[in-house]
C-alpha cells in the first residue's frame, strides 16, 4: 500500500510518501492518525469468510482488509488467477486470446491492468522519490541496458567450421 504525503493535524507536520504494509497505519483519510506508522493503533479484527486478514484502527473505529490498497481489493477472482492473467498480458498474450482460454470478460481483463499500471506507477514514485531522475535519464537508461551486449554494429563472425561433421 502507498501512503500519501498529509499533513498530520496532531503535530503539523508533513509526512512523506513511503511503502508500509497493511496492518501498519489507518488508510482512513479522516482519522487523526492517519498514515502514522510509528504508534500501534491498528488491531487484528477477525477474517473475511473468504478468509483474509481486517483489522481495525482503536482511534477512529474503521475496518479495512488486508487487501486495502492492493490490486485485489474487493475483487471476487481469485488472487492467482488476476496474476495469472496479468502474466499472460505481460508476455504478450493478447487480450482476446486470454478471454477464451481463462473465461474472463475483455473489460475485466482491461480494468485489471489499467489498476495495475496505476499500482505500480504509485510504487515507482515513491520508490523515486529521494532521486532526481528525468524521464529523458530514464529513456536513455533503458536504450543502454537494451543494447547491452551489442558490441557495435557488426554481428559476431561464425565458424567456418561445422560442429562435429565429418569432413
Amino acid at each position: 500500500m502507498v501512503k500519501s504525503p498529509k499533513t498530520n493535524r496532531a503535530c503539523g507536520e508533513t509526512m512523506t510518501q513511503e511503502l508500509a504494509e497493511v496492518g501498519e497505519f489507518c488508510p482512513n483519510e479522516d482519522c487523526e492518525v492517519y498514515g502514522q506508522i510509528k504508534d500501534s493503533h491498528i488491531v487484528r479484527y477477525g477474517k473475511t469468510t473468504a478468509g483474509v486478514q481486517r483489522y481495525q484502527c482503536r482511534v477512529c473505529g474503521k475496518s479495512y482488509t488486508a487487501t486495502k490498497g492492493t490490486l485485489f481489493y474487493r475483487k471476487q477472482t481469485p488472487r492467482q488467477e488476476i496474476v495469472e492473467t496479468l502474466a499472460l498480458l505481460a508476455e504478450g498474450m493478447r487480450i482476446s486470446s486470454i478471454s477464451r482460454v481463462k473465461g474472463f470478460k475483455e473489460d475485466t481483463i482491461l480494468g485489471w491492468l489499467r489498476e495495475a499500471a496505476e499500482h505500480a506507477r504509485q510504487i515507482e514514485a515513491v520508490l523515486m522519490n529521494r532521486y532526481q531522475v528525468s524521464q529523458a535519464q530514464i529513456d536513455g537508461l533503458w536504450a543502454y541496458v537494451g543494447h547491452k551486449g551489442q558490441k557495435g554494429d557488426t554481428p559476431k563472425a561464425t565458424s567456418e567450421v561445422s560442429s562435429g561433421a565429418a569432413r
